[in-house]
């Protein structure tokens, strides 16, 4: 533990858990006698832990405690990229895309459920994310528009996507679970064309569908890797704005 307080001249001061302990001591009796002797003490603390805001472990906390490596984000990529496109390669496609999404999205989307089963098993989802987003584009999305989950839907194609797959995760949306869902694909021979098919299910108030293929992939990795606790994904939002154009 660091407190900071004034020093001589206003510079800052850290001062040290081991620092107080040496000066006050430790243990019950010792909170007790600075509590009597300086009561505002508690009713400060109090106000202050009323206050604070706990922010999440960022990935890099996680590893440091779990004894495990920080996210290597050029081999997550690399896992992606060398998945054939095609049928053949599609689960393992799946599964590289679910590695790098998780990393990316955290802390604001978590515990991912692969394969989610729901209408009794009538239909599949081949990730659902919970948006635990407290800033940035999810909290503001789960703001104005259904949002507790967001969905994806992986296409390992070697063609380019349309009205099918469009309809296919459109039709896993609903005010409950969530309207807004990703659709990631290896690439697109018309992206511009494509998103206008998903702003035209938008403007059918059937959800919000955001297109993502490799390209994509590798900047929002750029934009994350760099920040523990990135919440902003300007190009998922821009992407987003075009939905409502």
């Amino acid at each position: 533990m660091e407190i900071i307080k004034k020093g001589k001249k206003g510079e800052r001061k850290r001062v040290t858990k081991k620092s107080v302990i040496r000066k006050y001591g430790k243990g019950k009796a010792v909170s007790a006698s600075v509590t009597k002797t300086y009561p505002q003490i508690l009713s400060r603390y109090k106000e202050a832990k009323r206050n604070d805001k706990h922010l999440p472990l960022t990935l890099d906390d996680i590893a440091s405690v779990e004894g495990s490596a920080s996210p290597d984000w050029n081999g997550l990529l690399s896992k992606v990229l060398r998945c054939d496109p095609g049928a053949t390669d599609a689960d393992e496609y799946e599964k590289a895309r679910e590695g790098i999404l998780t990393a990316i999205m955290y802390p604001n989307l978590t515990n991912p459920i692969i394969q989610h089963v729901i209408h009794n098993g009538r239909k599949r989802i081949d990730v659902t994310y919970t948006n635990m987003a407290i800033n940035g584009f999810f909290s503001w999305a789960a703001t104005h528009y259904p949002a507790a989950h967001v969905f994806v839907e992986c296409k390992n194609y070697t063609r380019d996507l349309g009205n099918p797959e469009l309809d296919q995760l459109a039709g896993r949306f609903s005010p409950s679970r969530g309207k807004i869902g990703l659709i990631v694909c290896r690439a697109f021979k018309d992206k511009d064309l494509f998103i206008e098919r998903c702003r035209d299910t938008a403007k059918d108030d059937r959800g919000f569908i955001i297109p993502i293929d490799d390209d994509d992939l590798a900047i929002l990795i750029e934009e994350r890797k760099n920040n523990p606790l990135y919440s902003d994904f300007p190009l998922i939002h821009d992407r987003f704005r075009r939905l409502l154009d």
